[in-house]
């Protein structure tokens, strides 16, 4: 098979978070030249219903209803790129776009995830102190919370967790500070010590060995820019001490692309009205550039 073309999808959600400026990340990434330096083709942008700051009862959660509603024309987008045999690059957005491409590919069959998150985001709504969806996501496409967003078209769940891999995260005092239900034993977990101790390419390769079963269809790749080190992505909504660095995010990226089982990326939660010189986001789009060149490896 012939290596596959990139192509972007603007998903510039805040219904999982709040409205303070993620919105923007796909223009600010598409000011900075990502699709030209990706060769990419501008795809689709999906606009989202408008921002309610009222939690839902029903579920504890913020646009809960509009979540629902939105993540199927998500999915058709990545769908009708997938459909070209391209790879989709989606650019977020808050993580709760996260349900919107895991439902695509449920459609078309069994599919894991590379999770690559400086938070876990596997709160219950009852736990989680702002009722936000971007906390939850990893959650909710693994099928636990509530129906609305885990049984999204009766698919639930959009990802197995024993398909699941959660990579770079740092948060474990605060998710014991606020009561987070834990990581399922079944879902495969790297947290920032454990790949610190050894080796971002050991185990970004654990990682993706996990992912390449033969039982499953191929797997996508989540990164919230919030995984990076705090003093190189400052701009970010929940900022934490640590994390990986852009080396170490490259060198997953690459390994994860060079398995020829990623069919497709999203990035989310990049600020742009939080990086007041442009650094950051500069850093993320010269990254992206690097790790994925210009055309995503033939699938095998």
């Amino acid at each position: 098979m012939p290596p596959r073309r990139y192509a972007i999808v603007q998903a510039p959600s805040i219904l999982g978070l709040k409205p303070t400026g993620v919105e923007r990340l796909p223009e600010a990434l598409l000011a900075l030249g990502l699709a030209g330096a990706l060769q990419a083709r501008l795809a689709a942008r999906v606009e989202t219903p408008a921002y309610d700051p009222v939690r839902d009862p029903a579920t504890g959660t913020l646009n809960a209803q509009a979540i629902a509603a939105w993540s199927p024309r998500l999915a058709d987008a990545c769908e009708s790129v997938l459909d070209r045999g391209e790879f989709p690059v989606v650019l977020g957005g808050d993580c709760s776009i996260l349900l919107g491409t895991t439902l695509a590919l449920k459609r078309r069959g069994r599919y894991g995830l590379l999770f690559i998150d400086g938070h876990a985001d596997f709160y219950q709504p009852e736990a989680n102190p702002n009722g936000e969806a971007a906390s939850m996501d990893l959650a909710f496409a693994t099928g636990h919370g509530p129906a609305l967003l885990c049984d999204i078209e009766g698919r639930a769940p959009l990802v197995r967790s024993e398909d699941a891999v959660a990579f770079g995260f740092r948060d474990a005092d605060e998710q014991a500070e606020y009561g987070s239900q834990p990581l399922p034993q079944d879902l495969l977990a790297f947290d920032l010590a454990a790949i610190r101790e050894s080796g971002v390419d050991q185990a970004a390769s654990a990682a993706i060995a996990h992912l390449t079963r033969p039982e499953l269809d191929g797997f996508f790749i989540h990164v919230d820019a919030d995984c990076l080190h705090d003093e190189a992505m400052p701009a970010v909504d929940y900022r934490l001490a640590d994390g990986l660095t852009a080396g170490e995010l490259k060198r997953a990226l690459q390994l994860a692309l060079a398995s020829g089982r990623a069919v497709g990326l999203e990035l989310t939660i990049y600020n742009p009205a939080l990086d007041r010189d442009g650094e950051a986001g500069r850093l993320l789009a010269g990254l992206l550039a690097d790790a994925l060149g210009t055309e995503a490896p033939a699938r095998k």
